[in-house]
């Protein structure tokens, strides 16, 4: 990782879960030092604290970037412990669902570089995609997040904070309708005789195969749909039932994506 003020500075890990060992796992895997990394959090496991970073000791006089990665519910006990590097050149990087950049001013002051991030939970195994935007006193810090978050994953950077409603409806939340669509295409085998584990086996290689084809392909998922389509076959049939405007996925997708946006928005709220 390629980044003389990080290494030099120090970055601060504000909650090391799964999200955050995944990031550390990441920028260490890139050659940050792990001398250069200063993690909180109140219970790490035993990798974290065998990584040689900072454990739970006294934090750097001024870190570059702090990451809070905490869980939002955790976020009033954690952001006054940090409060005092507000107002300075350190970024703050957000990652908790549903906190606003506007919760991060009043914390830290409007001149303080924020940077929101929304990530899912594909980034603990590397395969993430993670949307940001900031603040305005955080527009130059995005080539420096973008660098971080880049560890987990894909990162798209959003017009503004408008839109992550919108990307916690789709991505945010997206893989658990993923894991649904598993739950049900397995039990959809063994309502047809297939033994449990053998239908489960089934269903999560084929929607694993069909995402990563999905992703390599120069085909849209459309074209590629109908590649898969022979007339009269069975993958019509079953497509027939699918695509169905009143009971199918164009009904029932963009209502849960809706449903989840319209939540998000309550949520940041309050």
């Amino acid at each position: 990782m390629k980044d003389s003020r990080i290494a030099a500075r120090g970055l601060v890990l504000l909650g090391c879960g799964k999200m955050g060992s995944a990031m550390l796992a990441g920028w260490l895997d890139r050659g940050l030092p792990a001398a250069s990394v200063w993690v909180q959090d109140p219970a790490p496991s035993p990798w974290v604290q065998a990584t040689g970073a900072h454990v739970n000791a006294d934090l750097p006089a001024d870190p570059a970037v702090i990451l809070i990665a905490v869980k939002p519910q955790m976020m009033g006990n954690a952001l006054p412990d940090i409060a005092a590097f507000g107002g300075g050149d350190t970024v703050f990087v957000s990652v908790a669902a549903g906190t606003p950049l506007s919760a991060f001013e009043n914390a830290f002051g409007q001149a303080t570089p924020i940077v929101r991030a929304m990530p899912n939970t594909p980034a603990a195994v590397g395969r993430g995609i993670t949307a940001i935007c900031a603040n305005d006193a955080g527009q130059g810090a995005l080539d420096e997040a973008e660098m971080l978050l880049s560890a987990v994953g894909d990162v798209v950077r959003l017009e503004g904070e408008h839109q992550m409603d919108a990307v916690t409806g789709v991505s945010g939340s997206g893989p658990a309708y993923v894991f649904h669509m598993i739950e049900t295409l397995a039990a959809g085998g063994v309502a047809q005789g297939l033994p449990e584990d053998l239908a489960l086996q089934f269903a999560k290689v084929t929607v694993a195969g069909a995402g990563h084809l999905a992703m390599e392909a120069t085909e849209d998922p459309a074209q590629l749909r109908i590649n898969v389509t022979s007339p009269n076959g069975t993958t019509q049939a079953a497509l027939e039932v699918l695509m169905d405007e009143q009971t199918g996925f164009p009904s029932l997708l963009p209502r849960a994506v809706e449903a989840a946006t319209k939540r998000s928005k309550e949520l940041a709220r309050g």
